[in-house]
């Protein structure tokens, strides 16, 4: 008896062989911003920033959504957030991230009593108690616990398991805390219907670990909606500094290139929203030019490697349509 052999099939021959390109493709590319990466220059990177005594918020300071960059670290507007936040003055990314928040929203205006902010993510970051001690009602919301477990975030100290966790006597008196902050828990993949209203919301580095490119982009829609018209979305996430072409698309991480931040931004003004200009110069300064490798330092961190790709963090901001 006689088998008749086994016929591979076109199709699925070829999209094997596409997808080993990619494969490859994406390895030369990882290499490549490997073999780029250089070590720190002890000349200038053991030193702090210095706190400025000119140290004010400044206006008409954030124009543009844009990333991190060392030359915002030196300015008078961010030795005073540094300061009002409680955050010691270094450079780090995730310093950044809060201090773009704080005066991106401070220059329109939403730091006011009475003013209502929604915040997305929160972990333990000192947002929300210093934006109550700003008179401002806030709800801010997490992953449910055992979420937070398996994503790894609880491990790390990266997650708020309720209000409590976002208290900062030091920020905010426990009173006014107590009366103006609320907590929930919330999928950001999954929004409920009933957060509305809002006139600010915000993320710090949280959408790129929703799955995919395309979930962390539904989400900042999705935000948009729980806003008043005229209200502000402040976001954070990854910039892709390696390459236009290749990224992580889906998975724990994802990193945004400049081609899908502007079709977002296309998205966003198709649909009536205002976006700030987006400025994609990450700066040239010397610890700009410092891409950190695991294990990562406490300082300077404003580059990071991951899967490859160097990447900083870049703020967005939106305003929706319409009028307040």
């Amino acid at each position: 008896m006689t088998t008749d052999p086994i016929v591979p099939d076109p199709d699925e021959t070829a999209r094997q062989m596409a997808e080993l390109r990619n494969r490859i493709a994406l390895l030369e590319s990882q290499m490549h911003a490997l073999a780029a990466l250089r070590l720190p220059d002890e000349g200038h990177w053991l030193g702090s920033p210095t706190l400025r005594d000119d140290r004010k918020p400044g206006m008409d300071v954030l124009n543009q959504s844009r990333p991190c960059r060392q030359t915002d670290f030196e300015t008078p507007w961010f030795s005073n957030w540094s300061e009002r936040l409680g955050e010691r003055l270094r450079y780090h990314r995730k310093l950044w991230e809060f201090v773009f928040i704080a005066q991106a929203l401070h220059e329109r205006r939403q730091l006011r009593a009475g003013a209502r902010g929604l915040g997305f993510g929160v972990g333990r970051e000192p947002l929300a108690a210093y934006f109550a001690s700003r008179g401002c009602r806030i709800m801010g919301t997490d992953l449910a616990p055992e979420q937070a477990a398996d994503a790894g975030w609880t491990a790390t100290d990266q997650h708020a398991e309720g209000k409590a966790a976002l208290m900062r006597p030091d920020l905010c008196d426990p009173e006014v805390f107590e009366a103006a902050v609320d907590f929930r828990v919330v999928d950001m993949n999954a929004i409920p219907d009933d957060l509305t209203g809002y006139d600010f919301c915000w993320s710090a580095c949280a959408l790129e670990h929703l799955g995919s490119l395309e979930a962390g982009m539904a989400f900042i829609e999705r935000s948009i909606d729980t806003l008043q018209p005229g209200g502000f979305a402040i976001h954070t996430t990854e910039l892709n500094l390696t390459s236009d072409v290749h990224t992580l698309e889906t998975g724990g991480t994802v990193l945004y290139r400049r081609r899908d931040l502007s079709a977002l931004a296309e998205r966003l003004t198709a649909a009536g929203h205002t976006v700030a200009p987006l400025d994609f110069d990450a700066g040239s300064g010397p610890v700009d030019s410092f891409v950190d490798i695991p294990p990562y330092l406490p300082e300077p961190h404003l580059r990071l490697a991951l899967a490859g790709f160097a990447t900083t963090s870049f703020g967005l901001i939106i305003q929706k349509a319409g009028q307040p």
